[in-house]
């Protein structure tokens, strides 16, 4: 006797032999006990989920010999019968073989007449979606009033291309891709009937492979068992699925992550050595993306796969986001590539190179040795202006930018809790430094603005700074200092400093600002701020709700007092005013904007 595949064998002859579909399973099911039966069904789903099978199941439920039941005997002649497949009143049509109208005519001009043999005839048509429009036409009386010994059964990977005509006359059933655990314990059922050894890792390399569908995951079952030569081990599965399994993706991103340049080219050389298709396998590190990004967002979505859970946590929700788009402009581009493999790799060389905004470092200027310059100049005012001068380069991210008209009014510096503009307009005649030397030497005359300017100086004249306890004032001045970058350098702008008490440092951080944190981002910043201090330090960083301003929100001010200061400087020119009289212009203040 010749051998039989495992797909067609392990058919399921019922529903109780059924894998998964419960939903439908159940709607029959009650239907069938419940003599609650509709004339036409419409089964719809990927390849491989169990259309026909469930279609076959339904048509030995209403011709079993016993009656019509949601449990067929298996033993009449009725069963036996159509699941040999030579049921005479089971009409089993390819619509993709006979999409004329003639064809469905013939089919039809047989409805008319009683069942040969069994209670009901019943027409199953396989991917139906196949058939003409004049086909369709043709069928919508009949479908929809047919005798009361006709059935009609439809299966359809493709539901979109039916008319809502069809649609309309059916009920239909949406058959569900199956999840790869519910595939590997049905792999583990069979094998154990059928005696061959195999291990976890093997079938579970062939449940993902399938993707969702039973029948190939059982072709690949038979596949596997060729290759081994009766037995399934992980490493034979392994290279059997070279081409169809996304596991090199995960080492290639897991490469990614770790910035290995060197694994990810000797990945993609294995890769190479099974001629897979590149087009493939970019399609599938697309979908992995998404399933990353999917987990990022909601951890407890649904995915049987941990290797992807485990990637997911490795990479931010902007890492993934971004290498979305690289993958997604990579497979547009890669028929214009030389080859397949080098476009494939260039996607990867850019996943390696490229990272979100928030992750590079924004260009600093050089700050100043101030504790330099003051230990050699004595004037209290000249050590005033040139920390004031460190501090606006250290907390802006551009030079201020004013019209030409303007160009030779500097901005004045800012000094913390003082006003940042002054009172007076400074005259466009004087010089930046005569700017700067006049604004922080009529400052600093009274002894409170003194005092406020004394912990500026004193910081910097000290070589190594010291943790002292309670509130320090000049946090804002040490996070441009930490040489921070990306989140790290989110997270301390986006804090005030709460205490610190011997070698402990508590950062408090508003609850909008939690999800900047990490284990990773934490050590960063402790170990910078060991830097800076010269000592061991212990990190803590608490949510709670803010009573002072962070550093983000002292920069974001001084922008819009920047920006303020700019459009009244533009307001009270003489020349802009003139412009407003002569032609009855309009000064558009957003038009105005200090970069």
């Amino acid at each position: 006797m010749s051998y039989q595949v495992l797909a067609r064998r392990w058919r399921p002859q019922n529903f109780a032999e059924m894998v998964g579909q419960q939903h439908v399973r159940k709607a029959l099911i009650n239907a069938l006990d419940g003599d609650r039966l509709h004339h036409a069904y419409l089964f719809t789903g990927t390849r491989g989920v169990g259309k026909t099978t469930i279609a076959r199941i339904l048509a030995k439920c209403l011709n079993c010999e016993t009656g019509v039941t949601s449990e067929p005997c298996g033993s009449c002649s009725s069963c036996v019968e159509i699941a040999e497949g030579r049921f005479v009143d089971l009409i089993e049509v390819d619509a993709a073989s006979r999409t004329k109208v003639e064809d469905t005519r013939e089919l039809l001009d047989n409805v008319q007449y009683a069942p040969t043999r069994g209670r009901f005839k019943v027409y199953l048509i396989d991917e139906v979606h196949m058939l003409s429009g004049h086909s369709f036409n043709a069928l919508l009386k009949t479908l929809e009033e047919p005798p009361p010994h006709v059935k009609f059964l439809f299966a359809t990977t493709d539901p979109q291309k039916l008319p809502v005509t069809i649609l309309s006359r059916c009920l239909q059933f949406n058959l569900k891709r199956m999840p790869v655990d519910m595939i590997s314990r049905h792999l583990v059922y069979l094998l154990s009937k059928e005696e061959i050894k195999s291990d976890d890792a093997s079938l579970r390399l062939i449940a993902r492979g399938a993707d969702g569908s039973m029948r190939d995951a059982l072709s690949l079952l038979d596949q596997a068992i060729s290759f081994g030569n009766g037995e399934l081990k992980e490493a034979d599965v392994r290279e059997m699925l070279g081409t169809i399994s996304h596991e090199p993706l995960l080492d290639l991103l897991s490469s990614v992550a770790a910035g290995d340049g060197e694994a990810i080219l000797d990945g993609i050389e294995q890769m190479a050595g099974v001629t897979p298709d590149f087009e493939a396998a970019t399609d599938a590190l697309i979908t992995l993306l998404h399933k990353m990004a999917v987990l990022q967002v909601v951890p407890q979505a649904e995915e049987d796969d941990e290797a992807i859970k485990q990637l997911a946590q490795q990479f931010s929700r902007e890492d993934v986001q971004l290498y979305y788009q690289i993958a997604l402009h990579g497979r547009r581009d890669l028929p214009l590539s030389p080859d397949p493999r080098s476009g494939f790799e260039m996607i990867f060389l850019r996943l390696l190179t490229f990272r979100p905004l928030a992750d590079i470092a924004p260009p600093s200027s050089p700050t100043p040795n101030i504790a330099t310059q003051t230990a050699s100049t004595p004037s209290t005012s000249q050590q005033t202006k040139k920390k004031t001068l460190a501090t606006k380069a250290s907390t802006q991210e551009a030079p201020i930018k004013i019209p030409s008209v303007l160009h030779d009014t500097p901005a004045p510096p800012i000094i913390d809790d003082a006003p940042p503009w002054g009172e007076s307009i400074t005259p466009a005649s004087e010089t930046p430094s005569a700017v700067v030397e006049k604004k922080v030497t009529t400052q600093a005359k009274t002894p409170v603005e003194k005092e406020k300017v004394a912990p500026i100086v004193e910081q910097h004249v000290a070589k190594t700074p010291e943790v002292t306890s309670g509130d320090d004032p000049m946090w804002h001045e040490i996070v441009p200092q930490l040489g921070l970058s990306g989140r790290s350098a989110e997270i301390v702008k986006h804090c005030i400093l709460s205490s610190t008490a011997d070698n402990k440092i508590v950062l408090s951080m508003d609850s909008s600002g939690e999800n900047l944190l990490a284990k990773s981002a934490e050590q960063e910043i402790e170990t910078a701020l060991q830097t800076y201090y010269n000592k061991s330090i212990h990190l803590q960083i608490k949510i709670q709700r803010l009573t002072k301003e962070t550093p983000a929100e002292r920069i974001e001010r001084q922008h819009q007092e920047r920006q303020k200061m700019a459009e009244e400087l533009m307001q009270n020119d003489s020349f802009v005013q003139d412009l407003q009289n002569r032609f009855n212009a309009t000064l558009v203040p957003n038009s105005v904007k200090p970069k």
